[in-house]
Parts: structure tokens; C-alpha cells; sequence
């Protein structure tokens, strides 16, 4: 059976894994920049072959529901584009929105799951009577989508297949936003539809988002800026971004896919081929640090730099030996982009 490949042979090397001065592993992927205008700045790799933006593709699915009709609060919908950790305030949030509407934790299709964070995770196991839909990450997009299903009298029992009305309008506002046509078409791991399309147009849409002067678009912006808490957690790189570089955007996704955007409307979104997490930051800071965007305050620097380096440390008998660091293309990619 033949079945097409949404990654490219020819990515080049981005991030080398160095243990005691030796390259052990390296990854490769894409990484692209685009300009305010929505046009490529910097390209690394393949940015223009479709990618599945998995959890990325979060904000665009929100502002979907949006044009649909949802009419909920701004923490609400900061919920809405979350990948969050399952901490409590998370998960009484997503009840809450769903009890306003009549609707308990049944309606949500997302499979249940503990929370992500350690410490929630373990006094869920201890307290609960098993696994949760409202502790899983996705609860909070599910929560908006089955309540934007029941303010527009919609069917609420298939509200996660392609073809319900809702998924037909975010498909269509995937599509004006990132300005290109879905490639293709799968079952996200939360079980709601996900939209293959290209770095560059994942880069744009999240340009888009945050430079809408008003409307729904800046609205998605405004408020996962102002939540990031509920945008993903304690501890969490997103929730860490936003509050440490002013005015950021970000929204991260398995596999080894980020994206970001800057006030301007710069934006910076990446793919790992193999799908490794542990990539990403070191990327983002790298990418941060090319465009001059790394804030001068010392505390946020220490954030950023634990990001960039503590989160990609080297470990060898409990203590650091090394590091995950950008190649020598990727560094030369990135200082082409800072002199333009």
C-alpha cells in the first residue's frame, strides 16, 4: 500500500544531540520564518510540503468555532485552544463550560485520560475512579466544540466527523487563514479532524491571528496571550513563552511542531521529522534569539535560556555532559535571517 509521506528526505539536520563532546544523535526537520506580510523570510528545509500541525492547528480551530457562532467567555476560549496540563483549574474549567450549556462530561468525544502534570497526575490516580474526558488535554477544544454544536441547534452525537457543519466551517476557516487548500485529511489523537498543510501557510495563519486589528482573529490572540495558564500549565514551554517574551504567540503540538508569532506578525513555525519533542525549544530559542526578540530582562533571559539549553541538557550519571544544540546550517540559516 502506498502511503504519502508528509515529511522530506532532503530536511536538513537541525538540532545535534553532544554527549561529552561527541554527537550522538542529531535530528532533522524544517523551520521556517515568514514576514508580517505573510511572505517566506527564511526557509530551512522543506517548508512548503504539507505537515500534519497537530495540536498547532489549535488556534485556528477556536477561531473556527468563533465564526460558527460560539459565543463564550475569554478564558473560556482560552481553554478552547489549549493543550493543557489537566490541573484542576483546567479540568472544573471545561465542566464549567459545559454545565452552562446542560451538558456533562459525556459529551465530550476526546478519550479519557489522567492529567499531564506530575503532581495532578498522581492525586488523580489516587483520588479518581479512573480516567477522565475532562482531564485529557484536548478537553477544553472538545468542551468548545460540542457547545458551539449546542448554541447553533446543531447535531451534538457526530460533532467530531469531517463532515458535520461545524468541522465543514473550520475547514474553511483553516483554509482562508493559512491561504492554501488542506492536503489531507486524518483522525487527530484527541479524535477530532486535522488538517495537513504547510509550514509556511502554519506560519502565516498565526501572523494572521495576532496583526487582525479586531474581529475574532485578534481575539484568539489576545486572549491565549492573556491565559496562558489555560493555554497549557504549569511548567509547560507555551505557558513559559508568553509570559517571558512580550506579546508573544505560541502553541505547541506533538509530533515535533511549533509554532509562534511576534507582535509584528513575524512568525516562526517548525517540524521535526522524527517527531521528537525535545528538539523544539532549542529550536524556538535559537529562532528568537536570530530575529532579536529574546527580551533584555535578566529573570526572563534565565527562563529563555533554560528553555534553550536546561531543557536540552545532556544527562550522564545524574549530572549534564552535554547539550542539544542548532547545527552549523541551521546557525547560518538563522544569521542570514537576523541580516535581513
Amino acid at each position: 500500500m502506498n502511503t504519502p509521506s508528509l515529511t522530506s528526505s532532503a530536511n536538513p539536520a537541525l538540532i545535534e544531540v553532544v554527549r561529552s563532546n561527541f554527537v550522538e544523535s542529531v535530528h532533522h526537520g524544517a523551520l521556517v520564518i515568514t514576514n508580517p506580510d505573510g511572505s517566506v523570510r527564511t526557509a530551512v528545509g522543506d517548508v512548503e510540503i504539507p505537515v500534519f500541525p497537530r495540536s498547532s492547528n489549535k488556534p485556528l480551530q477556536a477561531l473556527g468555532m468563533l465564526r460558527a457562532g460560539l459565543e463564550i467567555d475569554d478564558a473560556d476560549l482560552a481553554l478552547a485552544c489549549a493543550s493543557h496540563n489537566g490541573e484542576p483549574g483546567h479540568v472544573d474549567r471545561a465542566l464549567a463550560l459545559l454545565a452552562a450549556h446542560g451538558l456533562d462530561e459525556q459529551a465530550l468525544h476526546c478519550p479519557p485520560d489522567y492529567p499531564l502534570h506530575e503532581d495532578s497526575r498522581v492525586a488523580a490516580i489516587r483520588d479518581w475512579p479512573g480516567k477522565r474526558r475532562a482531564a485529557m488535554n484536548c478537553s477544553g477544544k472538545h468542551a468548545g466544540m460540542v457547545v458551539t454544536c449546542a448554541q447553533r441547534g446543531w447535531p451534538l452525537a457526530n460533532y467530531e466527523d469531517p463532515g458535520h457543519e461545524l468541522q465543514q466551517v473550520i475547514a474553511e476557516t483553516v483554509v482562508k487563514l493559512t491561504g492554501e487548500p488542506i492536503a489531507s485529511t486524518a483522525v487527530d489523537g484527541c479524535g477530532a479532524p486535522l488538517f495537513a498543510f504547510s509550514l509556511a501557510g502554519l506560519a502565516r495563519a498565526f501572523g494572521r491571528l495576532i496583526t487582525a486589528e479586531d474581529g475574532p482573529e485578534r481575539r484568539i490572540a489576545d486572549v491565549m496571550r492573556a491565559h496562558p495558564w489555560l493555554v497549557a500549565g504549569t511548567g509547560r514551554e507555551d505557558t513559559m513563552l508568553m509570559l517571558t517574551v512580550e506579546g508573544l504567540l505560541a502553541k505547541g503540538g506533538a509530533e515535533g511542531v511549533h509554532a509562534i508569532a511576534l507582535p509584528d506578525g513575524t512568525a516562526i513555525a517548525l517540524k521535526v521529522d522524527d517527531g521528537a519533542q525535545r528538539p523544539r525549544n532549542p529550536l524556538l530559542v535559537a529562532a528568537l534569539d536570530a530575529l532579536g526578540a529574546l527580551p533584555d530582562n535578566p529573570a526572563a533571559r534565565s527562563v529563555l535560556d533554560g528553555l534553550g539549553r536546561g531543557y536540552g541538557e545532556v544527562f550522564g550519571g545524574g549530572r549534564p555532559v552535554g547539550e542539544l544544540r542548532p547545527t552549523d546550517q541551521l546557525r547560518r540559516s538563522l544569521a542570514a535571517s537576523s541580516a535581513q
